[in-house]
């Protein structure tokens, strides 16, 4: 069964949401609250520790995961306890493999912040993806309970995946549907309901949920692509078929789905 996650989107949506946090913490004024307002001192190494961030922030995203840890590293030099440094850098360390480095930093996030669900969250799908899917989705489950959590399509769909590899499919059913009440353009999440309703055989259906996310986006992954010409060959609609044939071969010639394509292995 082909899986939609879209696991490092969501990992950059974190940090940019952490980059935002980390600025206003760090532009805070004085004057706010005189009483209990930190020194000027503190101030100013909240302020270097921000841009630290924002600098580590900006090379993950451009791919250079060893200089944005190098810039952590002179975070938590500043600032030894800051929150956002071990998350951040639990999730650059999922995303490079390191899943011993991952899980270390995931767990010093949580100690200092025991409630934190976006930590929660993406510590609950490091588990899923490493064969801790119960474990997983019991941080996954708290996620989704907190009602003040802004992206709470994003713990639905993680957490319907990770009973995808429990091969509950009811269970990844109920958690994506929920998902669509709470984010109904969710791409993720619909790719995913129209994979489950194409291996259930109801491929018109497939294509309600596919063709959700192939007339709101300009750019679609490979896989989804693939599904939606799987659907559309088991609707009979060659044209369609053709002309998203198209556009996977032009944007992923290389991709394991047009090699499958071009094979005609249209049910492996």
């Amino acid at each position: 069964m082909n899986i939609f996650r879209g696991s490092r989107s969501l990992s950059l949506g974190l940090i940019l949401m952490l980059s935002l946090t980390l600025f206003g913490c760090a532009s805070r004024r004085l004057d706010e609250n005189p009483v209990d307002s930190p020194s000027a001192e503190k101030l100013e190494a909240q302020k270097r520790a921000s841009i630290r961030m924002q600098l580590a922030i900006g090379y993950y995203q451009q791919g250079q995961q060893k200089v944005a840890l190098d810039e952590i590293r002179e975070a938590l030099k500043i600032s030894p306890d800051l929150v956002d440094a071990y998350s951040v850098r639990a999730v650059i360390f999922m995303d490079m493999g390191e899943k011993q480095l991952a899980e270390e930093n995931f767990l010093y996030a949580l100690k200092l912040a025991p409630n934190h669900s976006d930590i929660m969250n993406n510590y609950g799908w490091f588990l899923c993806q490493n064969g801790r899917e119960k474990d997983g989705l019991a941080y996954l489950d708290k996620v989704i309970k907190d009602s003040a959590y802004p992206t709470p399509g994003k713990a639905l769909n993680n957490a319907g995946l990770c009973s995808l590899h429990l091969k509950d499919i009811a269970a990844a059913e109920r958690y994506f549907m929920q998902g669509l009440k709470e984010e109904p353009a969710n791409p993720a999440i619909n790719a995913n309901i129209a994979n489950i309703l194409y291996d259930r055989g109801q491929y018109g259906q497939a294509k309600f949920y596919i063709d959700r996310v192939m007339n709101k986006f300009d750019v679609i992954k490979a896989d989804v692509l693939w599904l939606a010409i799987r659907i559309e060959k088991k609707l009979g609609d060659a044209a369609a078929v053709n002309g998203l044939a198209t556009q996977l071969r032009r944007r992923y010639p290389n991709s394991r789905e047009y090699t499958l394509f071009q094979r005609g292995a249209f049910d492996e």
